[in-house]
């Protein structure tokens, strides 16, 4: 039986970062692991221009609660449930997922968590565990299941490649270049079309 292991930002909702940087009129926050493959890097760098800037994870959350999930990602995921098992793996943060998630009926979600101090401000991040996506595959297919993976940014590349099949969901440019091992979809049809020889 194949599983859906799937990113969440890029996939069923807008890029949370982007959308803060909109929001806040700081292009710099615009960059994502579409551009930056070394996460935590690219968390330091955001964690001090929030910090240069005074914003706070409230800041933060208000514009998350305005991020309304992509167009046809509620009927896909409705279409994938009634085949199979889904279960969103994401560098998202629980502080961060809570209003998305349900707006998308609440699937399985495995991210990690920030580390708050007593004015609100975003000191650090908790990985789960590190090179999670991998590692939730691998778990996986410990309990003898096969695993499909979607992702669009680098940080999905090693589960993707640890996935029976992996599959880029409208990846950018930099990322179809250096993975050109995995098949490109740019929307759910194709992707139904695609999923629909394994489930």
């Amino acid at each position: 039986m194949y599983l859906i292991c799937s990113d969440l930002e890029g996939v069923f909702v807008p890029e949370v970062w982007i959308n803060v940087a909109e929001k806040t009129g700081i292009p710099d926050l615009r960059i994502t692991t579409r551009d930056e493959p070394d996460y935590d890097k690219l968390m330091r760098y955001r964690m001090r221009i929030l910090d240069q800037r005074g914003l706070k994870l409230h800041d933060i959350q208000a514009v998350i609660a305005q991020i309304r999930p992509l167009p046809g990602a509620l009927e896909f995921i409705g279409w994938l449930k009634e085949r199979t098992q889904l279960i969103v793996v994401s560098d998202t943060f629980v502080q961060f997922a809570d209003p998305l998630m349900q707006q998308l009926g609440r699937p399985t979600l495995f991210c990690h968590s920030l580390v708050m101090d007593a004015s609100n401000r975003i000191v650090d991040y908790r990985l789960r565990q590190p090179d999670p996506k991998r590692k939730t595959v691998e778990a996986l297919q410990g309990l003898k299941y096969e695993v499909i993976a979607m992702g669009d940014s680098y940080n999905d590349t090693s589960m993707l490649k640890q996935a029976e099949v992996g599959i880029l969901f409208r990846p950018p440019a930099n990322v179809i270049r250096d993975f050109p091992q995995f098949p490109v979809v740019q929307d759910y049809e194709p992707l139904k079309e695609l999923l629909g020889r394994y489930i």
